[in-house]
């Protein structure tokens, strides 16, 4: 049975609810003018102008983009009108599940050897791609036999490699508002009260596709849309990960902190509840990076290298199999010896930085390339290893106004195994 949400899906920009910005016509009236006198007055009785891609939807034009936002705001669905608009032939792929292969199968495809109309390729959750699968994409992207929209949830700047980021333009969609979502819904044209509406308007969250498919499961369950109904449905339908709201940056923090307590146990736990939820296994890796400098420190200096190759690892290997990876990296962080000291030396210098501004640097330090500037006493008097053998008791060449600072503060120096 097709679902309602594929059901009611738009055909046309002109049904599209929601991401103006972007689809809107543009002529709609006035633009916004600033409350405050004077400021904003030329922009009275302007027009909007059209979005980008209305424009371009309207001028056939193709190109390669990536759309990024929440989920359940239109991405698919631009990406389908697109393509028809451009009668183009459509191919869509999740990248969570597709590979090389896939990609070799929609350019040999012998449905379309004697085609003149364009492949366009959307790639769904197009983060999901390993940086070896998106070098694999590019050169047809590059060369125009395949044209890509990718879709993508996380920032495309940490997520795509940079040599294809370059050659797509990137367009931000915003969760859809409370308007946009009550005209989804009664697209559905099933019967909904308006408590039931406000409440589920309101938990999904500007995503269309949780509202839609609620709407769904609660009319097969029970044959009727109530308030009490909808919530039973929600309930036990539901219950996820969300990785933008506040169970996403809860369990960030127990699982930084059980690490940092070296409860081994529970940074394990909370490592498993973030990849049963969906959460980006790159997101982690990079939260141990950092973990490993700031907490581990000087007490175990390969912290930083195991933690950079596990995110290697992340992304190269990418899914299931990852999830190893990370777990091996999570309990070598856990056990470790911890230490803070590099970390709050560099906080206490920043400190005094913004504080005091860029004040003189002794001359005996600073960089004598010219006759001039050594006459001046650039340069004058420095060795290169004065201090060799005598740490404790070593010359300062910090500022005269910092030259008794000491920002290294070692309480407890873990001793690596």
């Amino acid at each position: 049975m097709e679902p309602l949400a594929n059901k009611i899906r738009p055909q046309t920009l002109k049904d599209f609810v929601g991401q103006e910005h972007l689809v809107g016509a543009g002529g709609g009236g006035p633009s916004k003018r600033s409350d405050s006198a004077g400021v904003g007055a030329a922009a009275v009785g302007a027009k909007k102008s059209p979005g980008p891609l209305y424009q371009a939807i309207k001028d056939k034009h193709l190109f390669s983009f990536v759309l990024w936002g929440p989920p359940g705001v239109g991405k698919t669905t631009i990406a389908r009108i697109y393509a028809k608009a451009l009668n183009a032939r459509l191919y869509e792929l999740s990248a969570v599940n597709a590979g090389k292969d896939d990609i070799k199968k929609i350019l040999e495809d012998p449905n379309t050897l004697m085609e003149q109309r364009p492949k366009l390729l959307f790639l769904d959750e197009i983060h999901r791609f390993n940086k070896a699968q998106q070098d694999f994409l590019l050169p047809y992207v590059e060369n125009g036999k395949l044209t890509l929209i990718g879709a993508t949830t996380e920032n495309p700047s940490f997520e795509v490699i940079p040599a294809l980021l370059s050659r797509c333009r990137v367009f931000v969609l915003k969760s859809l508002g409370d308007d946009d979502l009550k005209k989804i819904i009664l697209r559905t044209k099933i019967k909904i009260p308006k408590d039931a509406l406000n409440w589920l308007v309101g938990l999904a969250n500007g995503d269309a596709r949780i509202a839609i498919t609620a709407i769904e499961n609660t009319k097969r369950l029970y044959g009727s849309i109530t308030l009490e109904n909808i919530k039973n449905t929600f309930e036990h339908a539901f219950l996820r990960f969300d990785k933008k709201g506040e169970e996403h940056y809860d369990t960030i923090s127990a699982y930084i902190k059980s690490m940092r307590a070296s409860d081994v146990d529970a940074a394990v736990y909370y490592l498993a509840r973030m990849l049963e939820g969906g959460e980006d296994p790159k997101f982690i890796a990079r939260r141990m990076v950092i973990f490993a400098s700031e907490d581990i420190g000087l007490a175990q200096p390969t912290a930083l290298v195991v933690a950079n190759a596990v995110f290697q690892a992340v992304e190269v290997i990418g899914m299931p199999e990852a999830a190893i990876n990370l777990v091996h990296g999570t309990t070598f962080l856990a056990l470790a010896a911890k230490d803070r000291s590099a970390y709050e030396a560099l906080r206490s210098a920043q400190e005094d930085v913004r504080k005091l501004g860029n004040i003189p640097i002794p001359l005996k330090v600073r960089n004598a390339p010219t006759k001039l500037m050594k006459e001046l006493g650039y340069g004058k008097g420095y060795e290169k290893y004065p201090n060799a053998g005598k740490v404790g008791d070593a010359e300062s060449y910090l500022p005269e106004k910092l030259k008794d600072k000491k920002y290294l503060i070692i309480k407890k120096r873990g001793i690596e195994k």
